[in-house]
Formats: structure tokens, sequence, C-alpha cells
């Protein structure tokens, strides 16, 4: 299977027929589990962002009327998120459920009396996937999740979190991958031009917070196989922060470590 990007003078080229071709591989991998499983539906988190609208218009494009969207806020959603998951129902012809766990989030928050403020930030994602699973059961489904090829490799995700679910079917697509095969399923351009954000606290960006910007971890892990091309374009305070996130977040990435074996 052709690549989806290859790079013209250090600048992404995003090739339309080999995005298609991946986009049935996702399909397939998708029916495939679900078979498997003995479920007959998905359900996927909205966010507002683009990677849960990348994986909803995908299960909905093969499961219509057995994909359900669920917008968990805590607390009082931003009027731009707001707008652009009306303009995602809008798109689909569909309505999502809303499930408010502002409550549930306060009365967490109050009894474990914690003041680490990422430790407080993650009960949010902590608290949707338990949602999620409620509603996957309920409606014998499984849970979607969002996280890309970018978030996976640093780490960039809350385990048991929102990496807490049953499938990622767009692990191996880089953020610019995202937007381009977004593009190519009617995801609304406002969501595919925004800021991401992974909403953890108020006027949080992804990249603000990284050190560094997507296109530049795209470019790292297009040519991983070339770090004599690696340290031309990119500073090593970029490579080193890179390298950094991958390594101390490789317990997100493997099976819960247990003991060797008894003999």
């Amino acid at each position: 299977m052709s690549k989806i990007t290859s790079y013209q003078n250090n600048r992404p080229i995003y090739d339309k027929q080999a995005a298609l071709d991946y986009l049935e591989v996702i399909k397939n991998f998708l029916l495939e589990y679900l078979e498997k499983a003995n479920a007959n539906a998905f359900v996927v988190g909205i966010s507002g962002g683009i990677d849960s609208a990348l994986v909803y218009a995908i299960a909905k494009n093969i499961r219509p009327s057995q994909t359900f969207g669920i917008v968990m806020p805590v607390g009082k959603m931003l009027q731009e998120d707001l707008g652009h998951i009306a303009k995602l129902e809008e798109t689909f012809d569909d309505k999502f459920e809303v499930v408010d766990l502002s409550e549930t989030f306060n009365s967490i928050y109050n009894a474990v009396n914690v003041s680490n403020p990422l430790a407080i930030a993650n009960i949010k994602p902590r608290l949707r996937m338990t949602t999620l699973y409620a509603k996957a059961q309920d409606k014998n489904a499984l849970v979607l999740g969002t996280d890309n090829l970018d978030e996976t490799y640093i780490g960039y995700f809350t385990k048991y979190g929102d990496g807490g679910v049953d499938l990622l079917p767009i692990s191996r697509l880089t953020k610019g991958e995202v937007r381009f095969l977004a593009s190519l399923l009617n995801v609304p351009n406002e969501i595919i031009n925004k800021a991401p954000s992974a909403g953890l606290w108020e006027n949080q960006t992804d990249e603000s917070e990284l050190g560094f910007s997507y296109q530049q971890l795209d470019f790292y892990l297009d040519n991983l196989d070339n770090k004599e091309l690696i340290s031309k374009v990119l500073s090593k305070d970029t490579v080193d922060k890179i390298q950094h996130k991958h390594a101390i977040s490789q317990h997100k990435r493997d099976a819960i470590y247990k003991p060797s074996e008894i003999k």
C-alpha cells in the first residue's frame, strides 16, 4: 500500500488515492472487530475537535444508524466547541446525546482532595471513559478511541481515560493525515482548521503545552528512518522533547506490567 504522505522541500504532500485506500483498511478493521466481539454498534465521544469528528465520520459511514456520538461536558463548554458540534450534527444529519458530568466531577474532586492540576484535569477524561463504556454496554457497542499517531507516539492521552477504549481506528495516522482524511469525509472546515486542544483546562491548546507543533511531530514520525534529515530540519531541542515524551510514556502504550512467570 502506498504511503499517504510524501515530502517536497520538507513540506507534506498527501496522496488522495492512498488515503482512500487506507480508509478502506480502517473500515474493514472496524467491521472485523465488530463481528469478533458480537457487537452491532459503535460509541464515540464527541468533543468538537477533528479527531473525534473523523472517527465518528468513519463509523457513521459503515454503520449509519448504529453509530452513537456522546457529548460529555464538564462545566461550561466553549461556544466554539458547541458550534462545531452542532455543525457536525447538521452535516451528518444526526443528534448527539449529551451527558453532563459536571456534578459528578465536582463530587469526585471534593472527595479525593488532590491539588496537582494535571491530576485534577485527568479526572475528566476518566469520567468520560466510564460514561462511554456504560453507554456501549447498554447498546451492545464498541468504544472507538480518537487518538492519532502523534498522540500515541508521545503518550499525549490519559491512561484509562481517552486511552481506555476498545479500538483505535486512526492511531496510524499523523495529525496532517487526520486533517486530510477528514476533508475527504465531509468533516466541516471549521473543525479541520481549529487549533487542537485536549480541553483539559480553559484556553489550553496542545501545541502550547507540548512545546512543538504537530507539523514538526508529523515530519519526525514520517522520517524516523532518516535521522540525518530530521537533524537538518528540526532543532535538537525539538527532537529531544519528542524523544523524551516518547520514552517516558512507554508505559501508556504497553500492556500492564507483570512480574516474571512462576516456573
